[in-house]
């Protein structure tokens, strides 16, 4: 671990891919607790999130435990609604980049503008090669979701990087 920039992998979540139309998207909100926040943005309530991905699409975090308990009150809640809620938690890793070079250390594969990407905006991307879901929940933290089959790209590729930083 580095004071200028940390990669540490975090504890298994439950995820959701959320497509709604605007019509059943406030029941949707109402449901999880958490109001569907706009295109790239994230929207939070305790312990869960949501990220905005597209016009109708939404991926949904939560600590694991309540995966089966939201998936019921989906089904219970909201039956003869227009939705799709499909399960995806045991799809991708996520793992939290900080410290004061972390967006530096992103940018080593990733083309994003960190000066202009605020604090609570999510967007898909690319790290290299692969794609990756990033969201900036601090100044000098951010949230990075990739699918499991290449979490060992993307960390080889950032400690890789990170080497510069004592990483």
């Amino acid at each position: 671990m580095s004071d200028l920039v940390s990669v540490t992998e975090l504890p298994a979540s439950a995820r959701f891919v959320l497509r709604a139309r605007p019509a059943a998207a406030l029941a949707c909100g109402a449901v999880f607790g958490v109001t569907l926040p706009p295109l790239c943005r994230v929207a939070e309530a305790g312990p869960r999130a949501v990220l905005g991905l597209g016009p109708d699409e939404w991926l949904l975090l939560a600590p694991k435990a309540e995966a089966a308990a939201i998936a019921g009150d989906f089904q219970r809640d909201l039956a003869g609604q227009a939705y799709s809620l499909v399960e995806v938690s045991d799809r991708n890793l996520a793992f939290t980049i900080e410290g004061p070079k972390a967006a530096r250390l992103l940018n080593c594969g990733c083309p994003l503008d960190f000066a202009s990407f605020p604090i609570g905006m999510c967007t898909r991307t690319v790290l290299s090669k692969a794609e990756i879901l990033l969201w900036r929940t601090t100044e000098t933290r951010y949230h990075l979701e990739v699918w499991r089959s290449f979490a060992p790209y993307v960390v080889g590729l950032l400690k890789e990087a990170g080497r510069e930083f004592g990483l």
